[in-house]
């Protein structure tokens, strides 16, 4: 007899397929249009012989424990120090993922006086930590920088006392647009207030020596900086720098960090390797640079829309079922390419979201554009 229990469960599945909002897991196939590995480091040589390497050094596999206890491996250290003189900052922390230090931050950092005031479109793991912090929260409109400023004042004129924080990201996962960091950075300085920077689609694409957008901003003490591992150095994990003072404090009160088993230190030492490339490589991405605006501009002309000048191309289809259609069209034809629907993006603004990364050439650009720009058609006619 099946256990009664599952029936909301199964009324909750049903209820993602009628409105064309089901997931499934789907394998690789095809022409990478969809995956973050922007540099082609995933598959890269380097980062597999550092690997063999440190396996040949007797570095373990797994850490045994989380970083408090015995987790906290030779390999950890040296690739916050490394990664702290790369980013030009005082600390970093090396947490499992994206989403682990991004929870850490929000949940642990600010306090119940306090104020944090995000961008519409920040990362799901943002929101989550902000949702469990105890300070207040507001959301202001997807790059507004007035908004931000005005919401720390009316904050102030309401009796707010603590400290603010602004959340942004510096390259928006799913819109590819660029957030106005130099004056965000003004606005906090301004109003004594943290800044924190989730870099993770644009770190080792933008910046000097792909140190992301962040670098050189005039902020110092009060800037918070995420720089994932799994994107563009091709491997896993996240370097959250900051100040010393706030690193300490997270190992000292983030629980996602105290009692969760630290990364393998074999990772540690591929992501170490990552960053070398970053500097030893600068031809990955010019590379990229010179893909990225090939595809901007086939982009118009298969589509007659305005790309978003990164790597990171949406393109809008409305219909949740029909973004779909689409994908699996286009991944019949032999172009990986997903569609994106509510909730990662706001409702009636599903879209294909194509990512442009050393895995593909100018021959493929064009071959994919073709196909999209002929099956949007047909769907136009039908």
């Amino acid at each position: 007899m099946r256990f009664a229990g599952l029936a909301r469960y199964e009324r909750t599945l049903a209820g993602l397929e009628r409105k064309g909002r089901a997931r499934a897991l789907i394998g690789q196939s095809g022409i990478d249009f969809t995956s973050n590995d922007y540099l082609g480091l995933a598959q890269s040589e380097r980062l597999k012989n550092a690997i063999a390497e440190a396996i040949g050094r007797g570095v373990a596999v797994g850490a045994g424990g989380s970083r408090l206890l015995r987790g906290n491996h030779p390999e950890h250290e040296a690739l916050e120090e490394q990664a702290a003189t790369y980013f030009g900052t005082e600390r970093v922390v090396y947490f499992g993922s994206g989403y682990a230090a991004n929870f850490a931050v929000f949940s642990t950092l600010p306090q119940r006086e306090d104020i944090i005031i995000h961008d519409a479109l920040i990362h799901a793991s943002a929101h989550e930590g902000i949702a469990a912090s105890k300070a207040r929260a507001m959301s202001v409109a997807h790059n507004d920088v007035g908004a931000f400023d005005e919401a720390i004042k009316r904050w102030r004129r309401s009796g707010g006392t603590g400290r603010a924080w602004i959340a942004v990201e510096s390259l928006y996962s799913m819109d590819g647009d660029r957030a106005p960091l130099a004056q965000l950075a003004s606005i906090a300085n301004a109003h004594d207030a943290f800044l924190v920077v989730d870099e993770a689609h644009a770190t080792g694409v933008f910046g000097p020596g792909g140190r992301g957008f962040s670098a050189g901003l005039e902020v110092q003490d009060n800037l918070i900086v995420l720089h994932t591992c799994g994107k563009a150095l091709g491997v896993a994990g996240a370097l959250l720098s900051a100040s010393a003072v706030i690193c300490d404090y997270l190992v000292n009160r983030a629980r996602g960090f105290i009692y969760s088993t630290a990364p393998s230190p074999l990772m540690a030492a591929a992501v170490g390797e990552a960053l070398r490339v970053l500097g030893d490589e600068p031809q990955r991405r010019a590379e990229l640079d010179k893909l990225r605006a090939f595809a901007n501009s086939a982009l118009a002309a298969a589509t007659g829309a305005k790309g978003s000048g990164s790597q990171i191309l949406p393109v809008m289809i409305g219909d949740n079922a029909r973004a779909v259609a689409i994908a699996a069209h286009m991944r019949d034809q032999g172009f990986d390419i997903r569609a994106i629907r509510p909730p990662t993006v706001p409702e009636g603004t599903a879209r294909l979201r194509i990512a442009i990364t050393l895995n593909v050439n100018s021959s493929m650009i064009s071959s994919m554009f073709e196909q999209l720009a002929a099956v949007l058609a047909d769907q136009e006619r039908s």
